[in-house]
């Protein structure tokens, strides 16, 4: 495994917000009173927990692969967006990855933590990587082929399945704010609630989904108050994981609450717990997740090209700061050649290895 990156090159890649992300005081939610990831983050926060002993062992055994092992930090490769996004648009860019074995092998070479997919890609290729890395099966999905295009998750099989192909790990998406959240949080749970009892760990990508939630005061998709409240519901079904987009802004009830009446907020989540800064949104966003319990992993987000790895670092850098559990990133890393995605992947999990980027 290549060495950590320098604090300078980390430094490098931030550029002019390098002194605004990696000097920040947080004045909001003291890190004093978060459960921070750690090499006994399971022994100090989820042993008191019900989770079934092999659940746990799952859990761990996530933590103790690729290069992040052993520090309580996660550097997942995921790839739903075949699903999510249709298979042309996202492999276009790097046919390779139309074959399956080429996303694990992406995993396996970038010294990710594990790989989360479909039942489809990690089915064909379980007998040859199941016991090379952990594999984190999504057991939902919105497919983009119906017309009109519509946006619901629905079942693509069963959590024996899962189990069944070696995965130590489930994964699945709510849309909370939208019209199928009660059935998708009900399927969710009661999934979940199995796959524990299976042994398996769980993780919820836990986004919003409400064309209202676009508002002139901006996309509130990625509000921290919204999101933070998202991640409240989803570690309430018990996802040991939250999977959280970035917060880009705040004050998404404030603007949902202009021209209708929408849930219950309180002022000083803006004035006390959260401020402009990016590291204080992510930071209320672990708040929300049992101050840490369950750890949050943010979203790598979509490839942009170029400043794919400055963008990476910096989503990185926030997310450990903010007290954050590390970063699933695929589009970033699959649709560029191999040793590029690998670098890209090695440079995320560098800032974690760091040991100068501190919690704020």
């Amino acid at each position: 495994m290549p060495a950590a990156a320098t604090y300078s090159t980390v430094q490098e890649l931030l550029g002019s917000e390098a002194e605004t992300l990696l000097g920040h005081v947080s004045k909001t939610i003291s890190k004093d009173t978060l459960h921070l990831p750690g090499p006994d983050f399971l022994d100090r926060v989820w042993v008191g927990s019900d989770r079934t002993p092999p659940a746990l062992r799952s859990l761990q055994t996530l933590f103790d692969n690729g290069r992040l092992a052993g520090t309580g930090y996660l550097s997942i490769l995921p790839e739903d967006q075949g699903i999510e996004h249709s298979a042309g648009a996202s492999f276009a860019p790097n046919p390779e990855y139309f074959d399956p074995a080429n996303i694990v092998k992406l995993a396996i070479e970038g010294g990710c933590n594990a790989v989360a997919s479909t039942f489809g890609v990690l089915g064909s290729v379980a007998r040859k990587f199941a016991h090379k890395i952990p594999f984190i099966v999504k057991i939902n999905h919105n497919e983009l082929l119906t017309y009109p295009n519509k946006f619901d998750q629905v079942m693509f099989g069963t959590v024996d399945q899962a189990r069944d192909m070696g995965a130590v790990a489930v994964g699945a998406t709510i849309y909370f704010g939208s019209d199928e959240s009660t059935r998708q949080i009900t399927e969710v749970s009661e999934a979940f609630a199995y796959a524990h009892e299976l042994g398996l760990a769980t993780i919820l990508w836990c986004y919003l989904r409400n064309p209202k939630f676009k508002t002139p005061e901006g996309d509130m998709h990625t509000a921290a108050d919204l999101t933070g409240q998202a991640n409240h519901l989803g570690v309430t079904i018990q996802a040991d994981i939250i999977k959280q987009k970035l917060p880009e802004r705040n004050g998404g009830y404030k603007a949902l609450n202009i021209e209708s009446s929408y849930g219950k907020t309180n002022e000083k989540i803006y004035t006390e717990l959260t401020s402009d800064n990016p590291i204080d949104l992510v930071r209320y966003q672990v708040a929300n997740c049992y101050m840490g319990r369950c750890g949050l992993i943010n979203s790598g987000g979509e490839s942009k090209g170029s400043g794919d790895m400055a963008d990476a670092v910096r989503t990185a850098v926030i997310n450990k700061r903010g007290g954050g559990t590390g970063l699933i990133s695929g589009r970033k890393a699959f649709q560029r050649p191999m040793a590029e995605g690998v670098e890209l992947l090695n440079a995320i999990q560098d800032v974690y290895l760091t040991k100068e980027v501190t919690v704020a």
